[in-house]
């Protein structure tokens, strides 16, 4: 068997594209002829699944998480539901702000519904049509 030139995995339009002719491939073939393997000291392919399934989500432009973590390792991801603490506090953590790209100072405005609280960011505007208000009340 003549050994085959590794290629450069393929990503985007090409990759997708290149899954659309394979349609009567295996996934793990079709991984492989796209470019994701490699080959171990010993001269045996390994077909590197979680890469192309990954290339093809991207491919696709699904966005399953909105911002890779800035140290690049995982973690535990924000799961949108909290709880009341026992002190009747709400913490939202720092998954969610990071997320928003907020910083220690960014102010809300809070409203409270039937079932519901809304949180609304305050922007700079009305940040500052606040401070004249104060000043002016002051």
């Amino acid at each position: 068997m003549a050994k085959q030139k590794k290629i450069e995995p393929l990503v985007g339009e090409e990759l997708l594209h290149k899954v659309k002719e394979l349609e009567n491939v295996s996934k793990e073939d079709k991984a492989k002829k796209c470019g994701y393997y490699t080959i171990t000291k010993n001269g045996i392919e390994r077909v590197n699944m979680m890469k192309f399934l990954n290339a093809l989500i991207d491919a696709e432009g699904i966005q399953l998480d909105s911002a890779p973590s800035a140290n690049g390792r995982g973690g535990r991801s924000a799961s949108y539901r909290i709880s009341v603490q026992s002190n009747g506090n709400l913490l939202i953590g720092s998954a969610y702000t990071k997320q928003m790209g907020l910083k220690a100072g960014d102010e809300f405005l809070i409203t409270l519904g039937k079932k519901h609280i809304r949180l609304r960011q305050v922007d700079a505007e009305e940040k500052e049509g606040a401070d004249v208000l104060e000043e002016a009340t002051a």
